[in-house]
């Protein structure tokens, strides 16, 4: 019966051992923070799950045990109030140790992928500040969404093994993907590949499978339609003054002026009065519309200016400015840029003569 107690025992004791060991600990300091709450949160996927809430000792210290299964790393995030003061990747076992500010800034010690994700949060914040910056200048912003982009991929396949590259590649602006060319599906499709041979049982890795597959599928199917014997052009869906979203595809008109233009130009506003106006009232009739695209990230002044004009024919913003997908997806790189679609076929022939090289074109096309 003795013999039999301490087999129990035993058993009890491995068990408790192994359960132990499915943790990782932070340890850390907020700064001129005594006694005040911290939020422990858990990125489940692609919503935040509260874990606990925790509370600073007398001189700003705490600690965190959170659950982490083996082969599982855990993307937790602690927040100050609604300041996030911490972005941690947990690996089983690890011990995390946190020096961080109630304005957000922070360093961690004694977790490679936590430091790894401060190098990926960075870039992100640094990204959004150029943004910022550079928000009068929709070239330079498409310049910072370019920049940002090929940086991300280069991270993304030099790091194939790390999940630090998830969250790159579901960064967004605004609504959009920062990874929105159709041709990503390969770069998640690879990352994917490598995540599972270190990593199958994760939520992340299983979330990023079936982005993959989606963007796999979208590939295929663009393959399809650009091999098809009737080309097209590539299709702008974008909200109008209403924030009704207006898809160029479905401009019922033999042919349209793909119009880019940027409201902060007092010449490429006066653009519209002088001379797209009457280009619309002498054409629309025949068969002509306008898909204007305001690049200015103001979409209040841009909607404004539409009304003040009376600007009659499609008027959209999205208010990415430069990096809006439309822009990237057209290359536009300068001010005021136009295309023709004639009968659903981009026409790739540059115009030239200015407006009145375009009117002779029109006269032609709508005979």
């Amino acid at each position: 019966m003795k013999n039999c107690n301490k087999t129990v025992a035993l058993a009890l004791a491995v068990l408790a051992l192994s359960a132990c060991g499915q943790k990782a600990h932070i340890r850390g300091n907020l700064s001129g923070a005594a006694n005040k709450p911290v939020v422990v949160k858990l990125l489940d996927v692609n919503t935040y799950r509260t874990l606990d809430t925790i509370k600073t000792r007398a001189d700003g210290s705490f600690r965190y045990n959170a659950e982490v299964k083996k082969g599982q790393p855990e993307f937790i995030y602690l927040f100050y109030g609604d300041t996030r003061i911490a972005a941690l990747l947990l690996e089983t076992g690890e011990t995390a140790v946190v020096q961080a500010d109630t304005l957000g800034g922070f360093t961690v010690e004694g977790s490679k992928g936590s430091s790894d994700l401060a190098v990926v949060d960075k870039a992100y914040a640094d990204f959004h500040a150029a943004l910022a910056a550079h928000e009068s200048t929709p070239v330079e912003m498409t310049r910072d969404y370019i920049n940002h982009y090929r940086e991300s991929v280069r991270y993304v396949l030099a790091h194939p093994y790390s999940l630090t590259t998830v969250p790159v590649l579901f960064e967004r602006l605004g609504e959009a993907p920062i990874f929105a060319q159709l041709t990503d599906g390969i770069l998640f499709r690879n990352a994917v590949d490598s995540l599972k041979t270190v990593y199958p049982d994760s939520r992340y890795v299983k979330a990023l499978q079936k982005e993959a597959d989606s963007r796999m599928r979208m590939l295929e199917i663009n393959n399809q339609v650009q091999n098809a014997p009737v080309a097209s052009f590539p299709d702008i869906v974008l909200p109008d003054i209403k924030s009704e979203k207006r898809a160029l595809s479905e401009v019922d008109a033999k042919v349209v002026l793909v119009h880019f233009w940027d409201l902060t130009d007092a010449s490429q506003k006066m653009l519209s009065l002088d001379a797209l106006l009457p280009l619309y009232n002498e054409f629309h009739a025949r068969g002509f519309e306008i898909y204007s695209i305001c690049v200015t990230p103001d979409k209040p002044e841009w909607a404004s200016v539409v009304l003040a004009q009376k600007l009659p024919w499609i008027n959209v913003n999205d208010g990415l400015g430069g990096a809006s997908p439309a822009v990237i997806t057209y290359n536009v790189t300068s001010l005021p840029n136009s295309f023709l679609v004639v009968d659903g076929e981009l026409n790739t022939t540059p115009i030239s003569g200015g407006v009145e090289g375009l009117r002779k074109e029109l006269r032609r096309l709508l005979k």
